[in-house]
């Protein structure tokens, strides 16, 4: 039977991510209490905890080196993109980006399980359910959100490093960088995402 559930937009404004990678422990409370609240078995996750590390030391010319070694964790889930791959490529149009809040859905009516959403998309949000034989992936936690509480690992963060709401209010607010080591280049998807980099993450930096 569909899991599918039609929810009315939660916001006439597209709705994003904000990670604070320098506040990020890599404790992974926000994975897990993904799992948990999606029921999801060992392996399928909505929200990943990346431990990106790399850099060295480089010669400064004058018998010295430079530490420009870098590591750090990064959260990172669907971005709900304004240019979503994984909807293009869907035969089926289960994949679809719903008008208002701009979330990316899998309307599991119309899904066949072919995995070209997860072929498709640079981030890996697009999860194969096993069991449904159905792809499966991040929708923001809409049934929370419609009941005006918070996606569960916003909720769930010990440290507040993921915030959500409107794009362009958490740009307006906190930036617009989102290209940093060890996440694929922004201009293929245009993700609705801002990160604020932990030290050495910034792309160019090292």
């Amino acid at each position: 039977m569909s899991q599918y559930m039609e929810f009315p937009p939660v916001s006439d404004k597209q709705l994003g991510f904000y990670i604070d990678s320098s506040r990020c422990s890599g404790c992974k409370a926000c994975q897990v209490a993904c799992k948990d609240k999606n029921n999801l078995e060992p392996g399928r996750r909505f929200r990943r905890v990346y431990e990106v590390n790399g850099g060295g030391f480089t010669p400064t010319g004058s018998g010295g080196l430079e530490n420009n070694v870098y590591a750090y964790t990064l959260s990172i889930s669907c971005n709900h993109c304004a240019d979503p791959i994984c909807t293009k490529n869907c035969p089926t149009t289960a994949m679809h980006k719903r008008p208002g809040d701009g979330i990316v859905r899998v309307d599991t009516n119309k899904c066949i399980g072919c995995g070209y959403c997860a072929w498709s998309c640079p981030y890996g949000a697009p999860q194969f359910d096993k069991e449904a034989g159905q792809m499966s992936k991040c929708d923001f936690c809409v049934d929370l959100q419609a009941k005006g509480e918070d996606p569960i690992c916003v909720a769930t963060c010990p440290l507040g490093a993921i915030k959500f709401g409107p794009i362009d209010e958490l740009r307006k607010q906190y930036g617009t960088l989102c290209d940093v080591q060890g996440l694929p280049d922004s201009a293929i998807t245009h993700p609705n995402l801002v990160v604020k980099p932990h030290q050495g993450a910034e792309k160019g930096s090292n």
